[in-house]
């Protein structure tokens, strides 16, 4: 892998650190939440006389109505782990809180930093953010190096083989690109004992012989945030050691803002648990090599799926190190074994098509000025968005997924599919940033440039163009849970409603429903629109926005362009809530 130190600019070498001067190295944390395959981390300890491992609970993103609480529990319980794994090494995470610009300066000059690594993130608040702390670590004489080892290749990588031109909208385009970068770069070695570094004692700490704090600590408090190593427990003899720990240990949910939550933890975070889950898919043959992701189920009781998304997310588990783990796993295979897209490793290049979005298309996760997306007048109703959320849309199947999403942070992603659909271009025309923002709060693996191009397709927005395939609220469901086991569990309220009416609750008998404690209109919501109407309406408006959009040049499919149409294309579809002769169609 090519590794870069950077300074001014990433991609550019600081001649800061002199060979006379001692190499303190901050490992910088973000995501690459991890010890193996980390080449930043490996590069940290190169030639280092002391390591500081760091985390830094930026407060752009500690914010309960932007991320859930399960999806912070789950990061916490993600940097607890790595702080667990490091200090089984001798060393242990420095957690602080603050904006990274304020917060590495003042590490920088506590620690006498000389060398500052991190791996490279490409969305937007990032790329800013590490632009900043470049140039603060130049000034300040900080060697910076940067590698990127989130994605299976540098997405600069990918971008210069565009030779100027817009990343593909078509997956089979994009494949031709991942084949001409060759093959994907080996795991490098883990962080180990042999390797990483000691920290720099605190009696060496500039301003620590006057009391001075100047680090940020990450709990504030005295309580137990379950920092490890004795950060927690009865005060005493051990006061003095804990006092560093207590600083910068893991904080609970409660001091970063969080309510507490009782909620079961399904899939608890970090490295350690990502690794075990990866182990124990790969030693399941079949299933890696029969698996095709449109036949799993969006609504089995357990998942059909690996469930490892939330750790690729965070970085617990490198991607390359599944890509190898699975391109083995079918080396050794004697048989046949599903091909991409549908295959495990066709999820990983997906996963790549995204990140090449995310990197590289201008005004990515919002409509207008985006150059791929179709402008089209999304209706503007607090009120259905609110149904949708909080899983009172009246479709038993679409409320089970909605819920199932708020209560344990991840669901199937063809439940994703159906609830994208039903919000935007199904049902309830809404947009589909509206829907990416509540998928962020809640999912476990809420990851941008993933999340952002699934609403992007399924909103017929961008890469698939096919707008009058609509998710059915009811049929759908069914298709794989007749019985309606998973909206009995989700959906409790109809669980002795009979199998006959349990996702159309609605066209039971008075009688039936009054049997079954649940009466549709008083004890669970009547449909908010009528699908059979209102879906092809909304066809017919999607219908009018692709229309308007060829019209100023923006062709329909392949390597399309969206165009910058949205005042005609919301001339031509008429304005308004939704769409039935220019209003939505309630259900009373």
């Amino acid at each position: 892998m090519t590794t870069t130190a950077v300074a001014a600019s990433p991609g550019t070498k600081s001649a800061a650190a002199t060979a006379a001067r001692a190499v303190v190295s901050i490992h910088w944390f973000r995501k690459g939440l991890r010890l193996h395959d980390n080449p930043a981390f490996l590069e940290a300890c190169q030639g280092a006389t002391h390591v500081f491992p760091v985390f830094i609970l930026d407060p752009h993103f500690a914010k309960p109505e932007k991320i859930g609480v399960l999806r912070y529990r789950f990061m916490l319980q993600t940097i607890q782990d790595l702080d667990d794994n490091l200090r089984k090494l001798g060393s242990r995470l420095y957690v602080v809180q603050g904006q990274p610009v304020e917060a590495l300066p003042r590490l920088f000059a506590r620690w006498g930093v000389t060398k500052l690594t991190f791996e490279s993130d490409i969305e937007p608040y990032a790329k800013q953010r590490d632009n900043a702390v470049c140039r603060l670590a130049a000034a300040k004489g900080v060697a910076v190096h940067t590698f990127a080892s989130h994605t299976l290749h540098d997405p600069e990588k990918y971008v210069a083989k565009l030779q100027g031109k817009g990343p593909p909208t078509v997956y089979q385009s994009f494949l031709k690109i991942f084949s001409s970068l060759g093959p994907v770069p080996s795991v490098v070695p883990m962080v180990d004992a042999s390797v990483i570094l000691p920290p720099l004692p605190k009696a060496l700490w500039k301003g620590d012989e006057e009391g001075e704090g100047g680090g940020g600590g990450g709990g504030g408090g005295g309580g137990g945030g379950g920092g490890g190593g004795g950060g927690g427990g009865d005060q005493g003899e051990g006061e003095a050691v804990t006092a560093v720990q207590d600083e910068f240990r893991v904080p609970t949910l409660i001091e970063m803002g969080y309510p507490d939550t009782d909620a079961p933890t399904l899939y608890p975070g970090g490295e350690t648990a990502a690794l075990a889950r990866m182990d124990l898919h790969l030693s399941n043959i079949k299933y890696i090599t029969t698996f095709e992701k449109p036949k799993t189920s969006p609504n089995a009781l357990r998942p059909s799926t690996t469930v490892l998304s939330p750790y690729l997310k965070h970085g617990a588990l490198s991607a390359r190190l599944f890509y190898h783990s699975l391109s083995s796993v079918l080396a050794k295979h004697k048989g046949p074994h599903t091909q991409p897209p549908v295959s495990l490793v066709g999820q990983m290049l997906w996963r790549e098509f995204y990140y090449l979005h995310g990197h590289a298309t201008k005004n990515y996760d919002i409509m207008e000025g985006n150059p791929i997306c179709r402008q089209i007048p999304w209706g503007q109703d607090k009120e259905l968005l609110a149904a949708w959320e909080e899983g009172r849309t009246g479709y038993p199947f679409i409320d089970a997924c909605m819920t199932q999403l708020r209560e344990e942070g991840w669901i199937h992603h063809l439940a994703r599919h159906a609830l994208a659909c039903f919000l935007t271009r199904g049902d309830l025309w809404q947009s589909w940033e509206e829907g990416a923002r509540v998928f962020e709060i809640y999912l476990l693996d809420a990851d941008w440039s993933l999340n952002t191009g699934n609403w992007l397709w399924l909103s017929a927005s961008a890469f698939f163009h096919q707008y009058f395939r609509v998710y059915s609220p009811v049929a759908f469901g069914m298709k794989t849970d007749k019985e309606g086991e998973y909206i009995k569990k989700y959906v409790p309220v109809l669980r002795k409603m009979p199998v006959k009416y349990i996702y159309e609750p609605w066209k039971a008998p008075k009688a039936v429903q009054e049997a079954a404690g649940c009466v549709v209109g008083r004890d669970y919501p009547m449909p908010v629109v009528e699908h059979s109407v209102v879906s092809k309406a909304l066809m017919g408006r999607m219908k009018m926005a692709y229309d308007a959009g060829k019209a100023e040049g923006g062709g329909e499919g392949g390597e399309d362009k969206g165009g910058g149409v949205k005042k005609r294309a919301a001339a031509s579809a008429g304005a308004g809530d939704g769409a039935v002769g220019g209003k939505l169609k309630k259900r009373a």
